[in-house]
């Protein structure tokens, strides 16, 4: 989990430029600032509300995906 500083300065980077907010949170190249590019592009406000949903609600350090796979080992 991300400091109070660092998550300020995601909401604030994501008011603004909202894929900016998400890539500092997920980094440049995941399916949610691709998302928020693409909303963004489309429209600025869903942009914003994307990036604010992304980056406050949804944690990046839970992988709840790897529990519903199994691996072959």
């Amino acid at each position: 989990m991300s400091s109070g500083c660092a998550l300020l300065l995601e909401i604030l980077f994501a008011l603004f430029f909202p894929p900016l907010g998400v890539c500092l949170r997920y980094g440049c190249c995941t399916v949610e600032f691709f998302i928020c590019l693409l909303l963004t592009i489309l429209g600025f406000l869903p942009g914003i509300i994307y990036a604010l949903y992304v980056i406050v609600f949804l944690n990046p350090d839970r992988d709840d995906y790897r529990d519903r796979y199994y691996t072959l080992a």
